[in-house]
């Protein structure tokens, strides 16, 4: 990370992450350290310069209790508390609450799954409230933030396999979006409730909105010829994810299209942006070529993709993106009977993003099916992954 980046993860001026840097300043505060800590993604103990002990993978996920809180989040309407006699949270400030947001953006980017657990339960508290207390030239920010906290819920539940409660914070996302004045934080929102429809099988459903509301937003705003970098992102997602609906329901043209379509977009952003949290540029177009082709059923074209990349490129993208394309190159490896190259996928992507490897229902699915189609014994860095995940145990008690 630079010193801005860094600075920006804990909420601290770059002139104070030098000084400390510099030995200037000194660390004096343990809830600082724990800051420092979880925008590391390491133990604070760590920075103590103590060991740490090892901790069963698990508790580094989401478990369901943390996923019932988020729930019990969503299923509660806290501007309603003086009617359902709920005792009346203390609102914080929208600047406060735009530090909190940045946070869990940095924490679901870096796939440090506890860290975003913890922010994302108490976020879904007091955002709305922020929201329903915010001066009146705050209210849209406000709203905007909000829509920030349930979009960052949704995709993260979609990725811990609960689709239904994805969908409903994705739907959240839309009414929270409608409140502010940024068409562009609707066409993001859109893209949540499209990804969480695609979860629950509904691809048609997926494509079509996707495709309609990038569509609408250029009508909007401006020719894709005129947009701006900011609006060209968006635009660019919204096809990216409907030529991933397209691919699985078998539509290889349609794919093919979107994919061209966004292509010739993320050439006028260029790379190395991250406008809207989204991530878009031709890098990440790539990638969704490779992820479009492994649902179509074509793992060596993902690998003939996989290979042309250029690593500079990839490494420069947040390390949730770098795994995802890991575990989606795996997936394609497996395919063509590649075991070892799907191996030393999964290997790659754990030790980009070692949460989004080890939380995530379709990474041990993965894994399970490498092990048990391997010839003889799998890689060691493998075998030592699916140990850590409890699925080595599971596999040889099946055979």
């Amino acid at each position: 990370m630079s010193q801005q980046v860094f600075a920006d993860a804990i909420g601290k001026s770059k002139s104070w992450v030098d000084k400390v840097e510099r030995g200037v300043r000194t660390l004096d505060k343990y809830s600082v350290l724990n800051e420092i800590a979880d925008a590391l993604a390491i133990d604070a103990q760590l920075l103590l310069g103590r060991d740490t002990p090892r901790r069963d993978d698990r508790y580094n996920c989401i478990d369901q209790l943390e996923v019932n809180s988020i729930r019990a989040s969503l299923e509660r309407y806290e501007r309603l508390g003086r009617y359902l006699g709920a005792a009346a949270l203390e609102p914080v400030s929208v600047s406060e609450l735009r530090k909190s947001v940045k946070h869990a953006w940095f924490a679901f980017e870096g796939a440090n799954y506890p860290v975003l657990a913890r922010t994302l339960i108490e976020l879904l508290k007091s955002a709305p409230i922020a929201e329903e207390h915010a001066p009146e030239h705050e209210k849209a920010e406000a709203a905007g933030l909000l829509t920030q906290v349930y979009q960052i819920a949704s995709s993260v539940l979609r990725k811990l396999g609960e689709a239904q409660l994805s969908w409903l914070a994705a739907d959240r996302a839309i009414g929270a979006a409608q409140r502010c004045d940024d068409p562009l934080l609707i066409g993001i929102a859109t893209m949540r409730v499209g990804n969480a429809l695609r979860s629950l099988g509904r691809h048609q459903a997926a494509l079509d909105l996707n495709v309609q509301v990038a569509h609408g937003l250029m009508t909007e705003i401006g020719s894709a010829a005129r947009a701006q970098p900011e609006a060209l992102s968006v635009y660019g997602i919204l096809l990216l994810q409907g030529a991933m609906a397209a691919s699985l329901s078998g539509d290889t043209a349609t794919t093919r299209d979107l994919l061209n379509s966004a292509g010739r977009a993320a050439s006028r952003v260029g790379p190395g942006v991250n406008h809207y949290w989204t991530s878009f540029g031709p890098m990440n177009v790539e990638l969704h070529r490779a992820a479009s082709a492994v649902e179509l059923g074509d793992g060596r074209l993902a690998l003939q993709i996989h290979e042309r990349l250029d690593r500079a490129e990839l490494e420069g993208l947040v390390p949730e993106r770098r795994a995802h394309h890991y575990l989606d190159l795996a997936r394609g490896c497996a395919q063509i009977g590649e075991f070892d190259k799907a191996g030393r996928a999964l290997v790659a992507a754990d030790r980009n993003a070692p949460s989004e490897i080890r939380c995530r229902p379709i990474a041990h699915e993965v894994i399970s099916d490498v092990l048990r189609r391997t010839r003889g014994s799998a890689p060691l860095p493998v075998r030592q992954l699916a140990d850590r995940m409890g699925i080595a145990a599971l596999c040889r008690s099946s055979r």
